[in-house]
């Protein structure tokens, strides 16, 4: 076994999709939370930090993907290891997760079965917008108080003061 893992040169959605629906067809088809409508798609893919990171949409899940990228290597972790990754929208833990024809990767598991009123275009959409939104900055209300505990305190205290002014 090796110790480092090498990144992925070209862009990994094709290799994702050609292992994940060998998957398909070898393992999942057939158990009662696979949805037969549900396109398998690697979808929003793109390098973030040299990795290579977007949201893969199955029969049976929605999860984020995190790969190594161009000329990059990981150290070889124990599957099953959990890893909290720093993100634009914040920090996500991820799961150390290896798979042969793809070798390791991190997931993030969104929506496991997927739900059942969940339609084809929809489950396609929301993959999108997961790739999407993962490496968007987070919207903050500027107004806001940084610690509302404390600016509630501070609001306490000035109550109290002006009324023993």
């Amino acid at each position: 076994m090796s110790e480092v893992i090498v990144g992925h040169e070209q862009h990994p959605a094709a290799l994702l999709e050609q292992v994940f629906g060998q998957i398909a067809a070898d393992e999942m088809r057939g158990l009662p939370f696979y949805r037969e409508n549900i396109p398998l798609r690697a979808c929003g893919f793109q390098l973030f930090e040299q990795q290579w990171l977007g949201a893969l949409l199955t029969p049976w899940m929605l999860s984020l993907v995190v790969l190594p990228g161009p000329q990059q290597t990981w150290q070889r972790r124990v599957v099953g290891e959990r890893l909290m990754l720093a993100l634009p929208c914040g920090t996500i833990g991820f799961t150390v997760s290896e798979i042969a024809g793809c070798g390791q990767y991190l997931s993030r598991s969104l929506m496991s079965p997927l739900e059942s009123s969940l339609g084809a275009e929809q489950a396609l959409r929301l993959a999108e917008q997961s790739a999407l939104m993962v490496l968007s900055l987070p919207v903050m209300d500027v107004d806001a108080p940084v610690n509302p505990r404390r600016r509630a305190w501070f609001n306490k205290v000035s109550q109290m003061n002006n009324q023993h002014a």
